[in-house]
């Protein structure tokens, strides 16, 4: 694999095939020195760059197992990971990862397509998040949704924009181009909708990977279209729902078909419109070549395990949180589709994971970050619309005794979330409310919330102010 490294701040440099192997090489070696060993459970927190890209490879050759994190995890978050994955080491900036010589790097480990490889963490609905774990099998299997989805070809440049740690940047970023022996870009700047469209025309990308919320920013900033993309051949989304009026602006700017992909972190990727084809705007398109889908009574989607060649090895150190969400072979992904002679559409969750910028947050985290403030005496997480990130944050908060509820408490607390956990999960919009809508257990009922919300328009939604980052 090729990469092109691309500055926030600075030209773009060229990383051949070969400059790759030799860093790939050093760290291995530097790892190996410090112990790291196959089985060996290491926490890699790096932002995009080509240190993570060196590390994850670095890693795969020793056969440690990878516990992929954002980088805008916090040292709490980091902490919880390492102690559920019960991690030797950790990786969290770039110095981290040996760049010098450090002996003879060693042999890369050959292990069975059954060893773990890789834990990816998912974003759990009442509280800790599952850490999901997938075999070395994981890898190779991906050419699947790298051919048949992504469409990717040798020759080819690929810029998929997903923060680093997101199982979509581990399939995309890195093994797309691995087992292709196409160039990765890694773009170290944030996000910002006319700089990216720059970007594109300059660094002229066969394949595109972008967030529907990029893509949907980028669509309504000025110099869209301005520019032409005569080499983008493939332009891909995924992560949140794709709207059909962003595909068509897509098309005539550019005469490019944006097309939408399903998959999960504990599947893989399972649907897509297939490269170089079309499918009707909205859509989720069709199971992968192989993969079995059914939408069941009630509208969820289920998918036969056995079929999935990416589908991971089970929960870590949880096997009846897995066996719970298996049946009979067939795996329950929790969200709701619906079918239309072979063509699925997207409609929504089963249960309160929040979609938001791409990002897939459990309510259950930033609940436990609200109350985490001793002016929080109780709270809810939920979901809702919004039309530029698909869904935002919501927060309904009970204030605790003798504090004065307000614009400014509201403030604070948003300001506490970001400093306790990644700062993309913060309520946007929030109210204080006298109590919470409860069963006749005391569990707190959602879906109440939300229904409350859509009744009377309440919430107190902030401005967009530049912290988020595209999404898995």
């Amino acid at each position: 694999m090729r990469a092109l490294l691309v500055p926030a701040d600075g030209v773009p440099q060229p990383v051949s095939a070969a400059d790759i192997d030799e860093r790939t090489a050093r760290a291995a070696a530097g790892l190996a020195a410090r112990g790291v060993k196959p089985g060996f459970v290491v926490v890699v927190r790096l932002p995009k760059s080509l240190e993570w890209l060196v590390a994850m490879r670095a890693l795969w050759r020793l056969g440690a197992i990878a516990v992929a994190c954002p980088h805008q995890l916090t040292e709490r978050d980091v902490e919880d990971r390492m102690h559920r994955s019960g991690a030797a080491t950790a990786l969290l900036e770039p110095a981290d990862v040996p760049g010098e010589p450090a002996g003879a790097p060693p042999p890369s480990v050959e292990l069975g397509p059954s060893a773990p490889a890789f834990l990816l963490f998912t974003s759990g609905t009442e509280g800790e998040p599952k850490a999901a774990l997938h075999a070395r099998s994981y890898a190779a299997a991906n050419r699947l949704q790298t051919e048949r989805w992504m469409g990717v070809r040798a020759a080819d440049r690929i810029w998929c924009t997903a923060a680093a740690g997101w199982s979509k940047s581990l399939r995309n970023v890195w093994l797309a181009a691995e087992l292709t022996g196409a160039e990765t870009v890694i773009h170290e700047g944030r996000f910002d909708a006319a700089e990216r469209l720059r970007l594109l025309a300059e660094l002229r990308p066969q394949v595109l990977c972008m967030s529907p919320t990029e893509y949907r920013m980028c669509a309504a900033a000025d110099g869209f279209g301005a520019r032409p993309l005569p080499e983008l051949r493939e332009a891909v989304a995924a992560g949140e729902a794709l709207d059909a009026a962003t595909v068509e602006r897509w098309r005539e700017a550019y005469g490019v078909t944006v097309r939408d992909g399903y998959g999960q972190t504990e599947t893989g990727a399972l649907a897509g419109v297939p490269a170089g084809g079309a499918g009707p705007a909205g859509a989720i398109g069709r199971a992968l070549p192989g993969v079995e889908l059914e939408v069941r009574q009630g509208g969820e989607l289920w998918t036969r395990a056995a079929s999935v060649p990416t589908f991971f090895s089970g929960y870590w150190d949880d096997a009846e949180a897995t066996r719970t969400r298996l049946e009979d072979g067939w795996w329950q992904t929790g969200d709701l589709a619906r079918e239309e002679d072979g063509v699925l559409w997207f409609a929504g969750r089963a249960d309160d994971v929040i979609s938001s910028s791409g990002y897939r947050i459990g309510p259950g985290e930033v609940e436990e970050a609200l109350r985490s403030h001793p002016a929080v005496q109780e709270c809810a997480v939920v979901g809702i619309a919004d039309a530029e990130r698909g869904q935002i944050v919501h927060a309904d908060v009970i204030a605790a005794p003798g504090t004065a509820a307000g614009d400014e408490l509201a403030e604070e607390l948003r300001r506490h979330v970001r400093t306790v956990t990644a700062p993309y999960k913060y309520p946007r919009s929030l109210r204080f409310v006298r109590s919470l809508p409860r069963t006749a257990t005391g569990k707190v009922r959602r879906s109440a919330v939300r229904d409350d919300l859509a009744a009377h328009h309440e919430g107190v939604a902030e401005p967009t102010d530049g912290t988020w980052g595209p999404g898995p």
